[in-house]
């Protein structure tokens, strides 16, 4: 007996090859009706007996499209309107609700073997289908259809028509698809003179980097620099042309064979490398590169190909790794426009690849590193936004305007959470721009009004004067209750949880600055039930910058003025009028802010040990500190835990060690074992006063993998609940997510209030 349902779903499940997927398990299970896409999901009328129903219900799910994401999936029983066969309706914009946006998918192994085989797309490097391509980068709006993208200006040959409209084909309404004789072409310019075919291009592009050159080329959202990763003075020249002087590039590995021979990779870090995502991964490195691409750590940032064109050049080049970094100068936005790229990268470069498909949303390559056998983002942008999160609480009309630092916002749509691609530093017009042009595409694409902004207590982020000149109602999010509150908001955690919090910086509520944090918190609120002891920051900003800074005031404070008399290695390498204007300048209070930061202390040891006194980027100190554990150490230092953690008997026992000539990777394994100590104390100090056992662990420092892992294992051997950042970034990276749901817990709390008035009145 015939039935019919008419089924909603809701999720990622646009440009991900969804409805030519509903109508191949229609067909395959005998049923008839229609499947249409809209802007507020999917939508299918199905007919046929019940078990085909039933069983097309189950395929849906088991089935689905790797890179989709069913958020939910609602059904109801139908009329029977009896149609003889099942067809994919057109798209249609029904509302101001909003389906997911699909991210960017790497080039799948089918089109590769197509890129090989099929006359019209022979060595194409645009190719796509329904399963792989750009998505979010060259969208301009909903509905997800080729008008609305950057794809617009190349109309379909009569080839690629026939299979973007057979809905058997794997390439039907893959909005992208295009080929030899229709599509998007590559060109390169070097010395003024211009260079088309792809064939040519590669072999010229491949031959300047095999000797030593550097190549600009355009990719999915913005533009690669590109040098050979094992040629040391390619890789110093390109460090200089990008005025980035310590920071650790990136590289791109032929294979997934290629880079087991220089990094050893766990089974998780495989399954990662070769996904459709295809982020940069650190790895631990196990061959070395030109000294330049790592700058002495032990650690490699690696990629493999997710572009057609990354294939084809690999097929042209003799070297298996090169180096693949953001083209960009320092501290400024990717670079997507040709004219931008010309002038910039041009002179820098010794040729740059342009190709005329405009990218329409910047987005750089996202960063991971698995911990405990868990992939943790480091960087959320290409192939991740604009993925939602999905959310138990109403956070719609809310705009999270983030942090200072690796900036992301945050908008609030319904119950879903959207956060922007990686901004940066919001530190330069340049970045500032890309950040207020981001928020008006996100508006429109996403079909979000602002009628509440959430920014960081700080008053003079760019990002909080941004919030200021909406003209909006604002709520005021304090730096680290955001950070415990993305994470809970990650888990779907709303009841109240001991929350850690580490980082580098962040206002307190009492003015001074935060960073060592032990708070009691739900989203509403939080108390903090203690902290690291609060440190003079010689400089302010300057401390952040010069390490010793750091480890001056530590010393002063455990020692007093006798502290050189101590003879520590690294003050004979400090001037001693500097170390004397910095001790009159903690002595006196003048421009020395109180700091409890984790960071900053981090920055300290890494001084005293001897290995980071200045740093040439940010969070450069803790980094080399980590880098130099020696994992055979189990020993720890002695600190204090009441409603202060006294760091300065640990400062005076490292000091100890330091004199006694034990080498730094010993002391930085007793520096993090004590870190590790310090949370497992407060969080049974915590758990003994209030009975709670949740502990949520967030904030910048929760990226040194030694600490998180073991605090992971202890909290959960010591029979605490411990939750951690995965799919959100523990730095500022994630700081909008908990903007947003705070500003959403408390806008509901008034709303409350105001409800049981009236009911009262």
């Amino acid at each position: 007996m015939t039935e019919a349902i008419r089924i909603h779903i809701k999720g990622l499940v646009q440009g991900v090859g969804f409805r030519p997927f509903i109508y191949r398990i229609a067909i395959r299970h005998g049923l008839h009706g229609w499947v249409e896409n809209n802007n507020e999901g999917v939508r299918i009328h199905a007919e046929g007996e019940h078990p085909s129903l039933l069983a097309f219900l189950e395929a849906i799910k088991s089935e689905a499209p790797v890179a989709s994401d069913i958020s939910r999936i609602e059904t109801c029983e139908a009329g029977v309107e009896e149609f003889g066969a099942f067809r994919i309706k057109k798209s249609a914009d029904r509302s101001d609700a909003i389906t997911g946006v699909s991210p960017d998918i790497a080039v799948c192994d089918a089109c590769l073997a197509d890129m090989k085989q099929q006359p019209h797309r022979i060595d194409y490097p645009f190719i796509n289908c329904t399963n792989c391509g750009p998505r979010f980068t060259i969208i301009r709006d909903l509905p997800y259809d080729r008008p609305m993208t950057t794809m617009a200006p190349f109309p379909l040959c009569a080839r690629c028509r026939e299979e973007y409209e057979n809905i058997l084909d794997r390439r039907f309404h893959a909005q992208p698809v295009a080929c030899n004789h229709c599509g998007p072409e590559y060109s390169l310019h070097a010395g003024g003179e211009t260079i088309t075919g792809i064939h040519q291009i590669l072999a010229h592009a491949s031959r300047l980097i095999d000797a030593g050159g550097i190549v600009a080329m355009k990719g999915l959202g913005g533009f690669h620099l590109a040098c050979d990763a094992l040629n040391a003075a390619a890789v110093d020249r390109l460090r200089e042309a990008k005025n980035r002087d310590g920071k650790p590039f990136a590289v791109m590995f032929r294979n997934s064979g290629v880079a087991e021979k220089y990094a050893i990779i766990s089974g998780e870090e495989r399954s990662v490398l070769t996904g459709w995502q295809r982020p940069i991964v650190l790895l631990e490195s196990k061959r070395k590169l030109a000294q330049g691409v790592s700058m002495g750590f032990g650690t490699v940032g690696g990629m493999l190909p997710y572009l057609p064109f990354h294939y084809l050049l690999f097929e042209h080049l003799r070297q298996d790794v090169i180096v693949l970094t953001s083209g960009n100068i320092s501290d400024e936005p990717i670079i997507i426009s040709n004219e931008e790229a010309m002038k910039v990268l041009g002179p820098i470069a010794d040729a740059v690849i342009l190709n005329n498909r405009d990218i329409h949303n910047r987005a750089d390559d996202s960063v991971l590193r698995v911990m405990n056998g868990q992939p943790r983002l480091i960087r959320r942008s290409r192939s991740w936004v604009p993925s939602p999160v999905e959310l138990q609480l109403d956070v719609d009309g809310i705009l999270a305007c983030g942090a200072e630092l690796v900036n992301c916002f945050c908008m609030g749509k319904g119950r879903q959470a959207i956060l922007s691609q990686h901004t940066g530093d919001l530190k330069n017009a340049e970045t500032l721009e890309f950040y207020m042009e981001a928020v008006i595409r996100f508006s429109k694409l996403f079909r979000m009004k602002p009628a509440l902004v959430a920014h960081d207590l700080h008053p003079d982020y760019l990002s909080t004067r941004y919030a200021q000149e909406t003209g909006l109602p604002m709520v005021a999010v304090q730096h680290h209750h955001a950070h415990i509150a993305s994470c809970m908001a990650e888990h779907g955690l709303r009841e109240r949880v001991i929350g850690i919090s580490f980082d580098g910086v962040g206002m307190g509520d009492d003015g001074h600055i935060w960073g060592g944090e032990f708070m009691l918190c739900d989203l509403s609120d939080y108390e903090r039930f203690s902290h690291l002891r609060y440190i003079p920051m010689p400089g302010g900003d300057m401390a952040t910058k010069e390490p010793w800074r750091m480890a001056v005031s530590y010393l002063f404070k455990a020692y007093g003025r006798k502290f050189p008399d101590l003879g520590l290695p690294f003050l004979q390498k400090i001037p001693a009028e500097r170390l004397e204007i910095v001790v009159k300048a903690i002595e006196s209070g003048i421009n020395t802010p109180l700091t409890s930061s984790a960071g900053r202390l981090f920055d300290a040891v890494s001084a005293i040990a001897g290995l980071c006194s200045i740093t040439t980027f940010h969070a450069e100190a803790p980094m080399r500190l980590e880098g130099a554990i020696d994992p055979e150490e189990k020993g720890h230092y002695p600190f204090g835990m009441t409603d202060t953690v006294d760091t300065l008997p640990l400062i005076r026992a490292l000091c100890d060690d330091v004199l006694a000539g034990l080498p730094a990777g010993r002391i930085a394994a007793r520096f993090h074992n004590s870190v590790i100590n310090i949370i497992f104390a407060a969080a049974e100090m915590a758990a003994a006063s209030t009975g709670i056992n949740k502990v949520v662990l967030s904030g910048g420092s929760f990226q040194n993998k030694y600490i998180l892992e073991n605090a992971e294992r202890g909290l959960a051997l010591r029979g605490f609940e411990c939750y951690t950042p995965r799919n959100i970034p523990a730095n500022d990276g994630g700081i909008a997510l908990g903007q947003l749901v705070i500003a959403a817990a408390r806008r509901s709390g008034i709303r409350k209030r105001i409800s049981n008035a009236n009911l009262k009145l």
